[in-house]
């Protein structure tokens, strides 16, 4: 299994000391948490998008830009890119120079994005989302593999013998398609033989295993071998500590706070309690053991590859964050790996191709 860590670079105060870093503070944890990850031996960092409070992830390619200058190793994903929202050609312009920028790191995790900010900043409804998203991939990736496009949709003007520019280092980006319940995105993956990422961090694992299904199924609908299916599941919280006691006791004002924010906006909760969380979502919170044994439950249901975990401390102390960092990987990493094989990332292609 191969394990990420991801930031949706949420802008908020600090839920203890209520300290409200600049944006530029928050950039710089950012990186400097990525480059943390790298040494760490992590096999990737993903950054998300968001274009609403409280987050200032608008740019995912600019920030993994900046995180691809400072390491050499380690996987840059986006999680996700919003192509709903933007235009593709763009869009490929951006991404094919971060492509270049970092050797062939990067892999791409697509959705139709939320928020009720779209709408108003991009025009961009509950209506027409899901046929965006489409067309705005479907010509993405004809931009990508071809150096010459023809093509005609319903949201931008069409394009007679194109060629986008800079060409991409990658000849195929793996592209995931990023979905917490929509059966459109996995038939979009399942139709072009991408992988999928389960959002799987709102509800039990039940609604998010019942989507796997789904998709599995569309793959073999579609002629397709089973074995050849991929699939990366989220997480609703993390923390590692020596035992159960600490982790939830270092965890439990990062949730409270959580909570809080969620009733303050009006949003349904669904684990009204931490030890709610621990026990039902699909957080991993508690101590080494506790977390092998929960990953290895979820991947009974899932079948994933891939995870990934929350880089951001949300309130944990700073030291008590790298202490989780580090003991994830010293004593939980080692044991999943072994006992989860999985297929290699785009960044391992890249440095064989390096050292070769």
């Amino acid at each position: 299994m191969k394990f990420l860590l991801m930031s949706l670079v949420s802008h908020r105060p600090d839920p203890v000391s209520g300290e409200k870093k600049s944006p530029a503070e928050r950039f710089r944890k950012v990186i400097d948490t990525a480059v943390l990850a790298e040494e760490l031996g992590y096999d990737g960092f993903a950054v998300g998008e968001r274009h609403e409070d409280p987050f200032i992830s608008a740019s995912p390619p600019v920030v993994l830009s900046n995180i691809a200058a400072r390491t050499s190793t380690i996987g840059l994903f986006t999680a996700v890119t919003t192509l709903s929202l933007l235009d593709p050609v763009r869009a490929f312009e951006d991404y094919s120079t971060l492509d270049n920028l970092s050797d062939g790191r990067l892999e791409m995790i697509i959705g139709k994005g939320n928020g009720s900010a779209q709408a108003a900043l991009f025009h961009v409804t509950p209506e027409d989302q899901w046929d965006r998203n489409r067309e705005g991939y479907e010509l993405f990736r004809a931009l990508w593999d071809s150096d010459s496009v023809t093509w005609s949709g319903r949201f931008r003007p069409p394009l007679v013998d194109a060629k986008a520019l800079p060409r991409p280092l990658q000849s195929r980006i793996r592209i995931w398609h990023g979905s917490a319940t929509s059966r459109e995105s996995v038939d979009l993956a399942a139709r072009h033989g991408d992988p999928i990422f389960s959002a799987n961090v709102t509800n039990p694992p039940e609604p998010y295993a019942e989507l796997i299904r789904h998709y599995r199924e569309r793959w073999a609908h579609y002629g397709r071998r089973p074995e050849d299916a991929l699939v990366g599941a989220g997480t609703a919280g993390f923390h590692v500590a020596a035992t159960s006691q600490e982790a939830v006791a270092a965890y439990r004002f990062t949730f409270e706070a959580r909570l809080a924010a969620q009733r303050s906006a009006g949003l349904p909760v669904v684990f009204d309690s931490l030890e709610d969380l621990v026990e039902r979502s699909s957080a991993l919170i508690g101590s080494p053991e506790q977390v092998v044994d929960k990953i290895g439950r979820y991947h009974e249901q899932f079948g994933h590859e891939i995870i990934h975990l929350s880089a951001d401390a949300d309130g944990i102390p700073a030291r008590q964050q790298r202490r989780s960092l580090e003991l994830f990987q010293s004593d939980v990493a080692p044991v999943i790996r072994e006992r989860i094989p999985s297929r290699p990332l785009a960044a391992a292609k890249a440095l064989k191709e390096v050292l070769v």
